[in-house]
C-alpha cells in the first residue's frame, strides 16, 4: 500500500540579533521597528505560511559582565508586536513564546485569548521555562527553580491556563436587547485552581475565543521537555533537521503520545531550519560559506570559545591556534544567560575535541566556530532545496520547516518567490488558505470538537 503524500507545513521565525542574522549586512533592516515585522509577515501570508514565530529574550545577554553586543537579544513585547501584525494579516498564524517560570496564568490567558480575539483565531503559545538565575533576576521570584520544578510548575501552568480558557463554553452571550439581557449564564467564567504552584479562583474576563484554546508549542529537548510536548502540545519545535537525527526524533517523540490518549496526527514536529539559495547549487555553496563568514567574525569567534574556556579569551588571535589553556568548569560562567553554556556540560573534554579537529584540518579559532556551529541546513538552488525539503517530510524527519533566514526582514522573499511555487507544483503545499484559523492551518482538531469526541465515547 502506498503511503500518503504528507502536506507540508512551513512557518518564518523572525529572529533576534544573533549569530544566525547578520545584521552588519547592508540589507539587514531594524529588529525593532514595526515596519521590519510587517514586512516579514506579509511576506509569509504572501507565501501563504502556516504562522510567523517569535522567540523571546527577557534579558540582554552579557559577556564578561558587559552587554554582548555582537548578539543583543532584546525586542519589543511579543504581544504587542502580534496583535499589531493581527491588524496588517488577515491569515497567517501568530506565534509568540511566553514564558511560564515567570508569568502567572490569569495574566497570560487573558493575553491569548485577546490576541486570538483580534485575530480571529490565530494565535498560539510557545511554552517555556527559564533555566537560569541571571535572567530571573528581573523578576521578583529569581530564577530559582531547578530543571524538575520548571516543569512542573509549566505543566500546572498550561493546565491551569486551559482551565481559565475552558471557564467560557461559548455560548453565554445572549445580547437580547429587547430584554435587556447581555448573559444567559451567570456563572460565566467562574473557575477555581487549587495546586501544588498556584491557588487561585475567580471569573475570566475574556468569553471563549475562536480557536476555544491558543494553539500550544514547545521547544525542548530534554526527556521532560518531549514528555511534556507529547502530553499535552500541538507542535513541538526541534533543534533536529537533518535527516537521520531528524527521524530518530520524530519517531521518538510520536511514540510516547499512545499513552496520553493522542494520535501521531495531533502533535506536529516542526525544527527551525537556516537556508541559502543560489541560481545553482555551486552558486549556493560559495554563497553559504560566505554567510558564514559573516555570522562568525573573528569577535563573535573568541567569544564563542569564552562558552567553553571561561575564560577571558580577548588576547588571543582569531586566526591564530586555539588556546594551550585548559578550561575553568564552573557553574560561574563568563557568558551569563546564554543557552550554549548548557551545550557544553564537560568542557575539557569539548576542548580536548576540538583540539584534535583543529589540529588534524589545520584550523584556526575562527575556523573552528565556523566549522562546528550552526550551518545553513538548505543549501542550493530552488529545485534542490524543495526537493530536499519534501524528502525530509515524506521521509518521516519533520512535518514541516520553520524557516529562519540570515537577513531580516527581506530574507524570506527569495524562499517565497522561488522555493514555495516548486512546493506547490509538487502538490505538497497549498496554494491557497483552505481555513480562517491557526489550527484549520495546522490541521489540528478544535478543542471543542475533541472535548465533544472525548464526552460521546
Amino acid at each position: 500500500m502506498t503511503k500518503p503524500q504528507k502536506q507540508i507545513h512551513l512557518a518564518a521565525h523572525f529572529p533576534g540579533v544573533n549569530n544566525t542574522t547578520v545584521w552588519s549586512d547592508p540589507e539587514a533592516g531594524s529588529h525593532i521597528e514595526f515596519a521590519s515585522f510587517a514586512h516579514f509577515a506579509r511576506t509569509a501570508e504572501r507565501a501563504k505560511f502556516d504562522f510567523l514565530f517569535l522567540a523571546e529574550g527577557l534579558r540582554l545577554r552579557e559577556q564578561g559582565g558587559k552587554i554582548y553586543d555582537l548578539d543583543v537579544v532584546g525586542r519589543p513585547d511579543t504581544f504587542t508586536v502580534l496583535a499589531a501584525l493581527a491588524a496588517v494579516t488577515d491569515h497567517l498564524g501568530l506565534t509568540g513564546t511566553i514564558n511560564s517560570t515567570f508569568n502567572e496564568p490569569y495574566e497570560v490567558a487573558r493575553q491569548f485569548a485577546s490576541l486570538d480575539h483580534l485575530s480571529g483565531g490565530r494565535a498560539a503559545w510557545n511554552v517555556v521555562t527559564s533555566w537560569d538565575a541571571f535572567t530571573g533576576e528581573n523578576f521578583r521570584r529569581g530564577g530559582f527553580l531547578p530543571q524538575e520544578e520548571r516543569y512542573s510548575r509549566a505543566k500546572e501552568f498550561l493546565a491551569t491556563a486551559n482551565e481559565l480558557f475552558d471557564s467560557w463554553r461559548g455560548d453565554e452571550i445572549l445580547a437580547d436587547q429587547a430584554a435587556g439581557v447581555f448573559l444567559r449564564d451567570a456563572g460565566a467564567g467562574a473557575f477555581v485552581h487549587r495546586g501544588q504552584h498556584f491557588d487561585i479562583h475567580g471569573r475570566f474576563n475574556v468569553p471563549r475565543s475562536p480557536q476555544g484554546r491558543p494553539v500550544i508549542f514547545q521547544a525542548g529537548d530534554s526527556d521532560e521537555g518531549r514528555e511534556f510536548a507529547a502530553a499535552g502540545a500541538d507542535a513541538i519545535f526541534s533543534r533536529y533537521a537533518a535527516l537521520d537525527t531528524g527521524q530518530t526524533f520524530y519517531t521518538d517523540v510520536k511514540s510516547r503520545l499512545a499513552r496520553y490518549g493522542r494520535s501521531p496526527d495531533d502533535l506536529l514536529i516542526l525544527p527551525a531550519a537556516s537556508f541559502v539559495l543560489g541560481d545553482t547549487d555551486a552558486e549556493a555553496e560559495e554563497l553559504a560559506k560566505e554567510v558564514r563568514r559573516q555570522q562568525v567574525s573573528g569577535a563573535t569567534a573568541i567569544k564563542h570559545l569564552e562558552f567553553v574556556w571561561n575564560r577571558d579569551l580577548s588576547g588571543y588571535d582569531p586566526d591564530g591556534p586555539l588556546p594551550d589553556v585548559d578550561p575553568l568548569p564552573g557553574e560561574h560562567t563568563l557568558a551569563r544567560g546564554r543557552a550554549q553554556v548548557r551545550m557544553y556540560r564537560d568542557p575539557l573534554a569539548t576542548a580536548r575535541e576540538w583540539r584534535e579537529l583543529a589540529a588534524a584540518h589545520k584550523w584556526s579559532i575562527r575556523d573552528l566556530v565556523i566549522e562546528t556551529g550552526n550551518r545553513q541546513t538548505f543549501v542550493g538552488s530552488p529545485a534542490t532545496v524543495a526537493e530536499t525539503i519534501d524528502r525530509y517530510v515524506q521521509a518521516d524527519a519533520a512535518d514541516g520547516f520553520i524557516l529562519v533566514p540570515h537577513i531580516t526582514p527581506g530574507g524570506l522573499d527569495g524562499f517565497a518567490d522561488r522555493v514555495v511555487p516548486l512546493l506547490q507544483e509538487r502538490g505538497v503545499f497549498r496554494t491557497e488558505y483552505e481555513g480562517s484559523t491557526l489550527r484549520d492551518h495546522l490541521g489540528l482538531a478544535h478543542p471543542d470538537h475533541a472535548r465533544g469526541a472525548r464526552a460521546a465515547s
